[in-house]
């Protein structure tokens, strides 16, 4: 199988993003849409990052708190929904996550991760001036938030 220019285009597609008061970025390839706030459901659990649901296109989307493991605080109220794609075992899960201030898209090669990292960083990538932390969304739900 031989890779084409757009696929290489989508593997070095980055979403950048304000959570828990940093700018990071997501692989845009799992990224499903940035939907609009919406009620958020609070139910009583003890699940620490999760937040609650949202019902979105018919679903019910767990919502993450990602905040909390990246920059030690909850998310504001006034707040978007990153709506992304993990993979559990067999099956395939929208989550969301809080996000503040605007989205945008970016193209550039991920670099590994330095020594050292949390599991929920992939690698970093080159904006600009910034070096920016590519997550990994499926690490980053399961981290546990500083005490």
């Amino acid at each position: 199988m031989t890779m084409t220019a757009a696929d290489n285009a989508g593997r070095n597609s980055f979403v950048l993003l304000h959570v828990g008061g940093r700018r990071v970025a997501l692989a845009a390839g799992i990224v499903g849409e940035l939907a609009p706030p919406v009620r958020l459901h609070t139910f009583p659990h003890t699940s620490p990052l999760v937040a609650g649901v949202i019902v979105r296109r018919g679903r019910i989307v767990p919502v993450f708190d990602a905040g909390l493991v990246l920059g030690g605080k909850i998310s504001s109220m006034q707040r978007f929904y990153l709506i992304a794609r993990r993979q559990l075992e067999k099956t395939i899960e929208w989550s969301a996550i809080p996000v503040n201030g605007e989205c945008e898209l970016a193209t550039g090669e991920m670099q590994p991760p330095g020594i050292g990292r949390p599991a929920y960083v992939a690698g970093t990538l080159a904006v600009g001036q910034e070096s920016l932390d590519v997550l990994n969304l499926d690490a980053l739900v399961t981290a546990e938030a500083p005490s």
